[in-house]
C-alpha cells in the first residue's frame, strides 16, 4: 500500500526533473550582457559634454569664491600681524569685517555647492536616460535577453560597455 502512495510523489519528482532538464537548454541559449555604468558616465561623449557644460556654467562662481577666500585669508593675516599696533576700535572693526565677510563667504559657498549638485544631478540624469535608451536599442537590435548593470564580476566577453559608448557617440557598434 505504501508503494501506491509514493507513486504520485515519484511522478511529481520525475515531472519536475523533466521540466528542469527541458529548461536547461533554453537557459543556455539565453544571451546576456553587462554594462559598466561608471565607465559610461565617465567616458561617453554625452557625459563629457555634460561635464564641460557644468564647468563652463560654474567656473566664474568658483573663481569668485577663490578670490573671496584669498581676501579673507589676507585680512586675517593682516589682523594677526597688526593687532598689537592697532587700537582696540580698529581691531574690533576689522574682526567684525572679517566675521561678516566669512559668513557671506560660507553662504555663497553653500549656495554654490547646492546649485552645482542640483545641476550635476540634472545633467547626469539626462546622460543616464540617453544611456538607457542606447542600451535598450542595443538589446533589441542584438537580441539580448538580459543586460546587467554594475555587477561584482562580469566576464569580459559579455561586457557591452564599449558598444553602448559607441552607440552614444552615434557610431554603429562593432559586432
Amino acid at each position: 500500500m505504501t508503494r501506491f502512495r509514493s507513486a504520485p510523489s515519484l511522478i511529481a519528482v520525475a515531472a519536475s526533473l523533466a521540466l528542469a532538464l527541458a529548461a536547461a537548454p533554453a537557459f543556455a541559449q539565453s544571451k546576456f550582457g553587462f554594462v559598466n555604468t561608471e565607465r559610461i558616465m565617465r567616458d561617453s561623449v554625452p557625459a563629457q559634454r555634460a561635464q564641460k557644460k557644468l564647468e563652463a556654467e560654474f567656473t566664474k562662481r568658483d573663481q569668485e569664491l577663490s578670490r573671496m577666500a584669498d581676501q579673507l585669508k589676507r585680512m586675517q593675516e593682516e589682523l594677526e600681524k597688526n593687532s598689537v599696533t592697532w587700537s582696540e576700535t580698529q581691531r574690533r572693526t576689522r574682526e567684525r569685517e572679517i566675521g561678516d565677510m566669512d559668513r557671506d563667504f560660507q553662504r555663497k559657498r553653500r549656495e554654490f555647492q547646492e546649485d552645482l549638485n542640483q545641476r550635476r544631478n540634472e545633467e547626469l540624469a539626462q546622460v543616464l536616460e540617453q544611456a538607457n535608451r542606447a542600451i535598450r536599442a542595443l538589446a533589441e537590435q542584438e537580441k539580448y535577453d538580459i543586460i546587467f548593470q554594475d555587477a561584482v564580476y562580469a566576464n569580459p566577453r559579455i561586457d557591452i560597455t564599449d558598444k553602448v559608448i559607441k552607440t552614444l557617440e552615434g557610431k554603429p557598434p562593432a559586432k
